[in-house]
């Protein structure tokens, strides 16, 4: 027995193939561009970054801000989230415990233990090697759950002069950056010594030379220092961390670098923010409505350095894309 064609279903027919149709376009549109945003300088005296970029992006700033006649360097970024110090390049987190005693102490075991996890899990999992007093004692491959990774030592507490977390297969990848973070010590599950002004981050070989004094707790802080160790006039730098969250970030760092230019009442001829990868549009559109008309604000943009092949590409264009209007809607609210 014939039956009609009925009109809805002729309708989802026709909605799929238009929205089918959309999505090839834009995969063909992107794929030929790599990314969407282009740069955009405007004329500034302000460069500004965020304090989230691997460690191969860190001489394109210095030779932008160096080589084009800007006056101030600012790094935005966020404070540690929950305390963690981020190891990003290989090298070694070494704390210095000074526990005293008075009297006599007997040898003794005891339970040292660091707090720390990964930000990619697997076969990508951050490995760290464990000290005590420059003697190896153990190693890890830290997951991605927030644990502490301890070993048995025997020994008088007084005569620890330090414990040494080597992080040592640092790699950026298309699957990610492998970073560790590490919180505290903990020895005998009592005695807590955090990272914050309790240790040195020495990257490279443990020889002294490139050591970083933790004395800060945010990427912004962190990105600073290592501009600065690579010759960047420390006086024309200045981090300004927004508050630690795992999302809307760059929203984060908006907000707190709008919040420092109405407290500082610096001049501002215009500002260029320096974005790699696909997300510059997004930056640009965040930083631009945040800031508002009175500051001009321009984009500089450079390739992602892991150089996704061309499936990841689409995938992170697409992702960048919905990215895109989420923050169009959210920002209607600012």
């Amino acid at each position: 027995m014939y039956k009609p064609f009925k009109k809805n279903k002729l309708g989802k027919i026709l909605g799929i193939i238009f929205a089918s149709g959309f999505l090839l376009v834009f995969l063909v549109h992107f794929s030929f561009s790599r990314f969407p945003a282009k740069t955009k300088k405007t004329d500034a005296n302000i460069l500004m970054v965020e304090g989230l970029l691997p460690a191969p992006a860190l001489e394109k700033v210095k030779n932008e801000f160096q080589h084009d006649g800007y006056d101030m360097l600012i790094i935005t970024g966020l404070n540690f989230p929950g305390n963690y110090y981020e190891v990003s390049m290989d090298g070694y987190l070494i704390f210095y415990p000074n526990i005293i005693f008075t009297g006599d102490q007997a040898d003794d075991f005891h339970i040292i233990e660091a707090n720390a996890f990964s930000e990619l899990g697997g076969k990508n999992s951050a490995h760290f090697n464990f000290f005590v007093n420059n003697s190896l004692v153990a190693d890890f491959f830290a997951g991605k759950q927030k644990k502490k990774y301890g070993i048995r030592w025997k020994g008088k507490l007084e005569d620890i002069d330090s414990v040494m977390i080597q992080f040592d297969n640092d790699k950026y990848g298309k699957w990610g950056d492998r970073n560790l973070y590490v919180k505290e010590i903990v020895i005998d599950h009592k005695i807590i010594i955090p990272f914050l002004y309790n240790s040195v981050y020495e990257i490279g070989p443990l020889n002294g030379k490139n050591r970083i004094i933790n004395n800060f707790n945010s990427n912004a802080e962190q990105t600073r220092n290592e501009l600065i160790r690579m010759g960047v006039d420390p006086s024309r730098i200045i981090a300004i961390p927004g508050e630690g969250t795992n999302i809307n970030r760059t929203l984060k760092s908006a907000l707190a670098f709008r919040d420092w230019l109405k407290e500082s009442k610096i001049g501002v001829k215009g500002i260029n923010i320096i974005s790699f990868g696909p997300h510059a549009s997004r930056k640009w559109m965040i930083y631009n409505k945040i800031l508002g008309k009175k500051y001009n604000v321009g984009i500089i943009c450079y390739p992602d350095f892991n150089k996704p092949d061309f499936l990841e590409n689409i995938i992170k264009e697409l992702r960048e894309f919905f990215g895109l209007v989420y923050y169009w809607i959210i920002l209607f609210f600012y």
